[in-house]
């Protein structure tokens, strides 16, 4: 590749950049503190994480959470679900949902049966990976999962496709209140592992060709109850 084809490409993929930015309000009285998020931050969730490759879907209740995280499972054709322990899913039925539909669960409690040679190979043959969140930060469609046993961070990373079920109290306008939330909570001793998760998997390490879903979920999806 020449140096002038190179520049060209630098170029377009920084333009190509700064079309996701954050974008300054001048409507705001001088004395107003930070305003990240907007007065809807379910709404400004749920919008941010399209603009960053994702889907999301704002339902009524649990039961129509449960009717979507379905329709999912049933797009994606999966047979082979890893999935967090979490409050949040055992709110919404997912053992039920998946067994009706003849979908094994892996977890943490089912893994736990066999060596780590067979977890691995398990883990890496499931079909989606299926989390709730730490917290879920509305200004930048961002979501926080700390790692802990039963709730492991390769969920949202293996698997080809991520299904995250965020509930409203989980929804922080900004990350200024996430720090404030991690703090207030009293996360001690702090998780292992914190990931932090803005979009499907990219890279353009490749010549700065932009590809999804070469180092982790090609597709995610946010379920947001409110």
């Amino acid at each position: 590749m020449s140096r002038e084809t190179f520049l060209v490409r630098v170029r377009e993929s920084a333009a190509a950049g700064r079309a996701y930015r954050v974008h300054l309000r001048d409507d705001l009285p001088p004395d107003a503190g930070y305003c990240g998020a907007g007065g809807d931050p379910l709404a400004r969730l749920a919008d941010e994480i399209r603009a960053v490759g994702g889907q999301a879907e704002i339902v009524a209740d649990t039961a129509e959470a449960r009717t979507a995280l379905a329709r999912l499972l049933e797009q994606h054709a999966v047979r082979l679900a890893l999935c967090w322990q979490h409050p949040a899913l055992d709110r919404l039925g997912l053992s039920e949902v998946l067994a009706e539909r003849g979908i094994t669960r892996l977890d943490h409690a089912a893994l736990s049966a066999h060596d780590q040679p067979e977890q691995r190979r398990l883990m890496l043959a499931a079909d989606v990976g299926i989390s709730s969140v730490s917290f879920a930060v509305a200004e930048t469609g961002t979501l926080a999962l700390a790692s802990a046993a039963g709730q492991e961070r390769l969920a949202s990373l293996a698997p080809p496709v991520h299904i995250a079920v965020v509930e409203a109290s989980q929804v922080v306008p900004d990350l200024f209140d996430l720090f404030e939330r991690i703090a207030a909570e009293g996360w001690e001793p702090m998780a292992s592992n914190w990931a932090l998760i803005t979009g499907p998997s990219k890279t353009g390490d490749i010549e700065l060709t932009l590809t999804t879903g070469v180092h982790g979920p090609g597709a995610w999806h946010v379920i947001i109850i409110p």
